[in-house]
């Protein structure tokens, strides 16, 4: 007997990257394309996650995120926000909040890193005097795994990309790709609901792809959309999906084409 329910996806920018606040960084740093979050980024992630979790009324099962050290970083306190056992949707002093003294319960999300949800390619995102000179990026992903809350990790995932897209793809390609892995995410787990940890760029073409009118402007660290479809199950694991429909969105400054 065919079943219906929902799938919600959120897609989310990452945190105040950490070059922002000092410009110094890419001189000294060994991996000057890759920097972390700032602190003020680490507690922007950690209440938006905990937003997150007051403001819906359906669980999160999986987080995906790009690779690059920011995403990582702000997927980790996310997912201390989704998995904290203690419930503060009453509290007052959310904002003021951070994930210090949290504890989660590891079994309430599973986080994997996927390359397609990468940053875009090219010297309009990575800046000149960051990039690689030979255009490889070098992730350790078992090293950005570690940084992940320990439980959460989902190594059994086959991801969509099994690698970065090649150095200097276009605008366009780059914008394909974002909707590409959504899509093919949100087919390959249709029973659960995702929330997806990318870059500014990344939003902007979700957003697009769901709001064919509108044009991004702007998307603030932590912004992020809504976004859910219909889910019909049938046998044998067999599903039909409708499209996904724009829900809302929090920190992205649009306007109509």
């Amino acid at each position: 007997m065919a079943t219906q329910e929902n799938q919600n996806v959120i897609v989310m920018r990452h945190g105040d990257r950490l070059d922002n606040f000092e410009e110094l960084w890419v001189m000294k740093a060994e991996r000057p394309w890759d920097p972390p979050l700032h602190q003020d980024g680490k507690i922007r992630a950690f209440c938006t996650g905990q937003k997150i979790r007051s403001s819906i009324d359906f669980p999160i099962h999986r987080v995906f995120v790009s690779p690059f050290h920011r995403c990582v970083q702000t997927a980790a306190e996310v997912v201390r926000a989704l998995c904290d056992v203690a419930d503060h949707s009453g509290e007052s002093n959310v904002l003021s909040s951070n994930s210090d003294s949290v504890i989660i319960d590891p079994s309430k999300v599973k986080v994997s890193i996927e390359y397609g949800l990468c940053e875009m390619l090219n010297l309009v995102a990575v800046r000149a005097v960051a990039a690689p000179k030979d255009g490889d990026f070098k992730f350790s992903i078992s090293q950005y795994e570690s940084e992940l809350p320990a439980g959460t990790v989902d190594n059994t995932v086959e991801p969509v990309y099994k690698k970065l897209p090649e150095w200097e793809e276009s605008l366009e390609s780059a914008r394909a790709r974002y909707v590409e892995v959504v899509k093919a995410l949100a087919d390959k787990y249709p029973s659960e609901n995702l929330l997806l940890v990318t870059h500014g760029e990344g939003i902007g073409s979700i957003f697009t792809e769901l709001n064919k009118d509108a044009t991004v402007l702007e998307v603030a660290y932590c912004g992020h959309l809504y976004a859910k479809r219909s889910i019909q199950s049938g046998e044998n694991q067999s599903f039909t999906a409708g499209e996904f429909v724009y829900e809302k969105q929090t920190g992205i400054i649009s306007a109509a084409k």
